[in-house]
């Protein structure tokens, strides 16, 4: 499980980004408290959201282009220098939205060309055989981080104010700046660089056009990511409707959301098998899930549901970050980087709005056992596609159990 943290460059990483992953969410916390106490609108802290998702659907393929060409370690403590200058901005003008709006938008630029050199660079600390168990850590360590930004900040928000969570994490980009240059560089793995003319954008959607087993499960990501993802307004819509519940409630299933979260990052980093028939298991299982959900009778009957809902789209997310590496090119793994990120963003984009307009049309069942049955349909859809890619059969009991497990990332592109 731990095999990851042999390496002295991975535990400094690793112990880098649960600081800064806390620390943004206690910024994003802060931002939540302020927009809302300034101006009463939940729909201004939609308009931020939208802002930093725009540049990365606009903006990421060519950022991938660019993670696949430049250095990625003195790229990353440029970023994170830009990242803490954003933080301070945030600092400097309180209670003003205009400085929120442009540092949301600036983000999101900023991240359409970091997100993927920081896939590439994460890859390069780690054997490719301990890939899948670093990625899981990494969920790990993002969920855990996520528990103590927001723990820590609701508890300072009140008594500090917005401003010092902002000056908070602004200090945690210089914990990952002195991370980044503790590391010692010749034990980082060279990834291949791409060949003269092969850098760009075109060069890299020729290539995508050519792996039909990615394109696959680029869509099982954004249609899952689409209709299942998207948890907190659909345990919002449960608690204040059919279940009968209060804030308590709500944030009792919060919190047992990020304990599954922790724990389905913890399985797939004991087991390190990110194997096609894992990805499919863990969509169909969500999927079934989700849908069982929406007929839960209880509060507590709904959080015995969301707990391995969590842990299995932890798993699901994970694997596929993790094909998506392995069963491509070194000189082009920033583009697909950037390709799952573009798919990422635009399924929390088209997936939110259709949940919530589901929720409004059909209730919060209702919604839940459509976007269930959706995903499960989707997901023996992607599995039928992948055993016809492997020449197997169609037949539906063949999906989960003819696809590979175990094998070489080459031999699962056959």
């Amino acid at each position: 499980m731990f095999a990851p943290l042999r390496e002295r460059n991975f535990r400094l990483w690793a112990a880098a980004d649960l600081v800064s992953v806390a620390g943004t969410w206690m910024q994003v916390l802060g931002l939540n408290w302020l927009i809302l106490t300034a101006t009463g609108s939940a729909a201004t802290m939609g308009v931020v959201v939208m802002l930093q998702a725009l540049p990365v659907l606009l903006l990421g393929s060519w950022g991938g282009a660019l993670a696949d060409r430049i250095p990625a370690r003195p790229a990353l403590i440029a970023f994170q220098a830009v990242r803490a200058l954003l933080a301070l901005a945030l600092v400097v003008e309180p209670g003003k939205l205009w400085p929120i709006y442009a540092v949301a938008l600036a983000s999101g630029v900023l991240s359409s060309v970091e997100s993927p050199c920081l896939g590439r660079f994460g890859s390069a600390l780690v054997p490719p055989a301990s890939l899948a168990s670093a990625l899981a850590l990494g969920s790990v360590l993002s969920s855990t981080g996520r528990i103590l930004g927001m723990a820590l900040g609701g508890i300072l928000v009140g008594s500090t104010g917005p401003a010092a969570l902002f000056a908070l994490n602004a200090a945690t980009y210089l914990v990952v700046i002195a991370a980044l240059g503790l590391m010692r560089t010749g034990s980082i793995h060279t990834l291949a660089a791409p060949a003269p003319g092969q850098g760009g954008v075109r060069a890299g959607l020729r290539y995508l056009a050519g792996q039909p087993v990615v394109l696959v499960i680029l869509a099982l990501s954004f249609i899952l990511g689409s209709l299942g993802r998207n948890y907190q307004v659909t345990m919002a819509a449960m608690v204040a409707g059919p279940l009968h519940g209060g804030s308590a409630a709500y944030g009792m299933l919060s919190t047992v959301f990020a304990v599954g979260a922790v724990t389905g990052g913890l399985l797939l980093a004991g087991t390190g098998r990110s194997t096609l028939r894992v990805l499919l298991a863990a969509g169909l299982l969500i999927s079934l899930l989700q849908l069982a959900a929406g007929l839960a009778p209880t509060i507590l009957g709904f959080a015995a549901l969301i707990l391995p809902i969590a842990a299995g789209a932890v798993v699901f997310d994970t694997v596929i970050a993790t094909r998506v590496q392995l069963d491509t090119r070194e000189d082009m793994r920033g583009r697909m980087l950037a390709t799952l990120g573009v798919v990422s963003a635009l399924s929390g984009i088209v997936g939110a709005p259709t949940i919530g307009w589901l929720c409004d049309a059909l209730g919060a069942r209702g919604a839940l056992v459509l976007a269930g049955a959706i995903t499960a349909l989707a997901a023996l859809a992607g599995g039928m596609a992948l055993a016809r890619l492997k020449g197997r059969s169609l037949a539906l009991r063949t999906v989960l159990t003819l696809l590979p497990i175990g094998r070489r990332p080459a031999d699962q592109l056959a």
